[in-house]
């Protein structure tokens, strides 16, 4: 009877240990994914993006490695790293045995992606105005709501501009054009003739929202693409490029 009694607790015991063993495999900290931390030349990458946008870095400037190694506290390695991603990106231009410098972009460039922009955003404001809900265009006026709200600050005008056109990008629901449109107007924010910088722009472009606005949501989809092309031509003109 001892033997069967040893033998009982014995199963009690192991079956307890095994339980646990499931309990903490099924259990959610278990079921996380395990990401890796973030590498430093991504976060070095980033902060160099921030002083390229903020024209601490300017416009066909050279980057100086060996005093942003310095300022930063890191090793060259980390920080050519970095460049490699900003190169990609277009917003640096990598010249042998000179080193890296911001992307300048000449008037054909911004020609270029302006045209680009305009095709690529008026088919997309377009397919909004057929397809959107009611709750998706309530989404986007509000957002044309805080673009009227920020007219008298230049920089806050700016980043309600660049919600409000991303956000009509994805409620068309195409990611490549998002990609394509987003990669854009990130080399964008190099032009130094940036069209909003013109003294009046910034009223002409609201103007001109509220006029696409209102194409949008009276469902008008001829009308959402022609403002939207119509945008960006106007746009074109105030840089003064003439290519």
């Amino acid at each position: 009877m001892a033997r069967i009694i040893s033998q009982i607790e014995f199963i009690i015991m192991n079956s307890n240990k095994l339980h646990s063993a499931l309990m903490s495999l099924s259990s959610p900290q278990n079921d996380r994914p395990q990401f890796a931390t973030r590498a430093l030349y991504q976060d070095v990458a980033e902060h160099l993006r921030q002083q390229i946008f903020s024209r601490q870095l300017e416009p066909g400037e050279w980057v100086d490695e060996l005093k942003l190694c310095k300022a930063l506290g890191i090793s060259r390695t980390p920080l050519r790293e970095a460049l490699k991603v900003l190169a990609a990106e277009g917003l640096v231009t990598m010249k042998v045995r000179r080193g890296a410098y911001v992307t300048e972009m000449s008037e054909r460039d911004v020609s270029e992606a302006y045209r680009i922009l305009a095709l690529l955003e008026s088919d997309s404001a377009a397919q909004v105005a057929r397809q959107a809900s009611d709750a998706q265009l309530t989404e986007l006026r509000a957002l044309h709501e805080e673009l009227e709200r920020q007219v008298a600050t230049r920089e806050a005008f700016f980043a309600a501009n660049e919600r409000f056109h991303m956000r009509l990008l994805e409620l068309e629901g195409n990611r490549w054009r998002q990609q394509f449109v987003m990669e854009l107007r990130r080399v964008m924010k190099l032009n130094r003739h940036h069209s909003l910088f013109r003294e009046g722009r910034l009223e002409e472009s609201l103007a001109e929202h509220r006029a696409l606005m209102q194409a949008v949501l009276a469902r008008d989809a001829d009308a959402a693409a022609r403002l939207m092309r119509a945008h960006f031509e106007n746009g074109l003109r105030a840089t003064g490029a003439t290519v």
